[in-house]
């Protein structure tokens, strides 16, 4: 059985866990850092509204990834000024989890990923971005890694 959490990543310049706590997200692990203040902390489970709570909490942009086990990867990203957007990891995967894709298009997720990028003042690649929205893996983490160095985020890897 693969990973059913989460992972969080974005900049803090307090205690992110304790934020993230308040934001309601569950089962907080270490938080690793990558480079410029940004951080990452997987997470066992998160509310509806933890990603805006925590934005809101910390000022600072973030990016969430939630896995169905492993598979499927849910994304949501938000900056303090609103700029969001959705995407779906590991489409194929999903389809045989029955999760209509036409709620997850690919262009609108690009769109909103790279103004999201830019208005986090990183420097993004909108085809590296396509490719793990459109790319397949056995597990959905390895797009997810993807995706964090092609939305800009130094020190990902």
């Amino acid at each position: 059985m693969g990973n059913s959490g989460g992972s969080l990543t974005t900049r803090s310049t307090g205690e992110l866990h304790q934020f993230m706590r308040a934001a309601g997200f569950t089962g907080i692990d270490d938080t690793k850092a990558m480079a410029e203040g940004w951080q990452v902390t997987d997470f066992a489970d998160a509310g509806r509204r933890s990603l805006a709570s925590l934005v809101q909490r910390t000022g600072e942009p973030a990016v969430m990834v939630s896995f169905l086990d492993s598979d499927v990867g849910f994304i949501e990203a938000l900056t303090p000024d609103g700029n969001s957007w959705e995407g779906l990891l590991n489409r194929e995967m999903a389809m045989s989890y029955e999760i209509p894709l036409e709620h997850f298009p690919v262009e609108p997720a690009v769109a909103r990923a790279l103004a999201w990028s830019a208005a986090a003042g990183l420097t993004s690649d909108e085809e590296a971005i396509r490719q793990t929205l459109t790319g397949s893996a056995l597990f959905a983490e390895e797009l997810s890694s993807a995706l964090m160095v092609a939305l800009g985020l130094p020190g990902a890897a």
